[in-house]
C-alpha cells in the first residue's frame, strides 16, 4: 500500500481537511448516546493539532440527499465532540462559501472547527468536481480517517483527495494496516468465517475468498444452503434452496483452488424459532425441525482450524447467535479465537454489523486484533473491492 499517513505531512500552520465519520446515534433531545466514532478520530485530531495545524471537519449525518434538514445538522454532535476532546470545536454554519471561509479564517493553529453536514450539498454524493473544488480552497492538506464511507466516491471522500497534498489519518492507517494483514500479505494459513442469513447477500464475499484463503467455514443460514445442495435434508431452516447451484459452484471452485471449505457436521436444531426452544443435537435435520446452530463436533472442528492456522478474518455468526442456547458455536468458536490472539498464535480481523454484536456477546471483540465497525467498507474490501476512497489516497 502506498498511502501516506500522518507522519509523512508538516501541519505547522497549515490547515488541514480531516474527513471523519461522526455518523453517531443521537437520541429523541439530540443527546449523541454512543460516542464511539467520535472517541476513534480523536487521535488524528490531536496529533494534527499538537504539530502546529489548524484541523477543519468535514462529516456527513444521515441521509439528508442534498437539502438542508435541520434535524440531520452536525451542531447537535458538537457538544459531545468538544467534551471527547476536552475543548471548545467552532462551527460553520456550511461546509462551502462565505461561512465555512470566515470560521476558517477565524480558527487559530492549533484549534478545531467542524464545518456542516457536507451532505446538505447534492454534490457531495454525486462527486461534484466543483463542491470537491470549493472544499478544498479551504485547506491546505487532506486527512482521510473516515474508512467507513471509503466505499463511496463523494466529493468529500474522493473528489477531495485529487486536489490537495493527501494522507490517511490515524484510524484509516490502523484499518488499511489490518486488513492487508489479514488478506493483503497474510501470514499463512488463512482461515475466514462467513456467517449469516444469506448466500445471496455474500456471494461476492464467498466468490473472492475462496481464492485468498485456505480455509473458509461457512456458518448461520448460509450454511443450511450449501448443506441442501449437497443433497442433505435442511428440514424448515432458514434456506435458499434456488441457490444450490451457486453453492455447488462456489465449492468446486474451492477445490480447484486448494481452499478446503468447512461445514457443519453436528447440528442443533429445534421446531419453534425462539430462545430457550426445546433443542437437540443431530447428524441430520429431521423433516419438522429448523437447523439454529453448530453442534459440538463442528465447533470442535473449527477451533482445531484456529489452532492450525495464523491469520483469521471473521464475518457473521455461526449460529442464532441473538437466542439462547443458539449462540453457543459462535461463542465458543469466538472466545478460541481470543485466546489463541491473546497468545500470540493468531492474527485476529473481524467486521460487520452482526459481526461486532456477536463478538462482543461472547467477550471475546476485545481481545482480536483488529475490529472494525465500518460495516459496508469492510465488506466490500473483504469482496475484493477497489475503495474509492482508499484508491485516491494511493494515488
Amino acid at each position: 500500500m502506498s498511502w501516506k499517513t500522518l507522519d509523512d505531512m508538516d501541519f505547522a500552520g497549515k490547515t488541514a481537511l480531516v474527513r471523519v465519520d461522526i455518523n453517531v446515534p443521537v437520541d429523541a433531545s439530540g443527546a449523541v448516546t454512543d460516542t464511539t466514532r467520535i472517541d476513534a478520530v480523536l487521535p488524528t485530531i490531536r496529533d494534527i493539532t499538537a504539530a502546529g495545524g489548524k484541523v477543519v471537519l468535514l462529516a456527513h449525518f444521515g441521509r439528508p440527499k442534498g437539502k438542508v434538514v435541520p434535524e440531520m445538522s452536525l451542531r447537535q454532535v458538537l457538544p459531545a465532540l468538544s467534551a471527547a476532546l476536552g475543548r471548545p470545536v467552532g462551527f460553520a454554519e456550511d461546509c462551502i462559501g462565505a461561512p465555512a471561509k470566515q470560521a476558517v479564517a477565524a480558527t487559530p493553529d492549533g484549534e478545531v472547527l467542524l464545518l456542516e453536514n457536507t451532505r446538505f450539498h447534492a454534490g457531495e454524493e454525486k462527486n461534484d468536481p466543483q463542491l470537491a473544488a470549493a472544499l478544498a480552497a479551504l485547506g491546505d492538506i487532506y486527512v482521510n480517517d473516515a474508512f467507513s464511507a471509503a466505499h463511496r466516491a463523494h466529493a468529500s471522500t474522493e473528489g477531495l483527495a485529487h486536489l490537495l497534498p493527501s494522507c490517511a489519518g490515524r484510524l484509516m492507517a490502523a484499518e488499511l494496516s489490518a486488513l492487508d494483514a489479514a488478506l493483503g500479505n497474510p501470514q499463512r494459513p488463512v482461515v475466514a468465517v462467513v456467517g449469516g442469513a444469506k448466500v445471496s447477500t455474500k456471494l461476492d464475499l464467498l466468490g473472492n475468498l475462496v481464492s485468498k484463503v485456505d480455509y473458509l467455514v461457512i456458518g448461520g443460514g448460509m450454511a443450511n444452503t450449501f448443506l441442501a445442495a449437497q443433497g442433505q435434508p435442511v428440514g424448515k431452516s432458514l434456506c435458499e434452496h434456488d441457490l444450490a447451484d451457486t453453492a455447488r459452484e462456489i465449492l468446486l471452485k474451492a477445490g480447484d483452488v486448494g481452499c478446503t471449505i468447512v461445514l457443519p457436521v453436528d447440528l442443533v436444531v429445534a421446531r419453534d424459532f425462539k430462545a430457550h426452544a426445546a433443542h437437540e443435537v443431530v447428524a441430520t435435520c429431521p423433516d419438522d425441525a429448523m437447523i439454529l446452530d453448530a453442534g459440538p463436533e463442528s465447533v470442535a472442528a473449527i477451533c482445531a482450524i484456529f489452532e492450525e492456522a495464523e491469520t483469521l478474518i471473521w464475518n457473521g455468526p455461526l449460529g442464532a447467535f441473538e437466542l439462547e442456547p443458539f449462540d453457543a458455536a459462535t461463542n465458543a468458536a469466538a472466545r478460541r479465537a481470543a485466546e489463541l490472539t491473546r497468545d500470540g498464535k493468531l492474527v485476529s480481523v473481524a467486521g460487520g454489523g452482526d459481526t461486532v454484536a456477536a463478538l462482543n456477546k461472547a467477550g471475546a471483540a476485545a481481545a482480536f486484533t483488529y475490529i472494525s465497525t465500518a460495516g459496508g467498507a469492510f465488506l466490500e474490501w473483504m469482496e475484493g473491492k477497489e475503495l474509492p476512497g482508499v484508491a485516491a489516497l494511493e494515488a
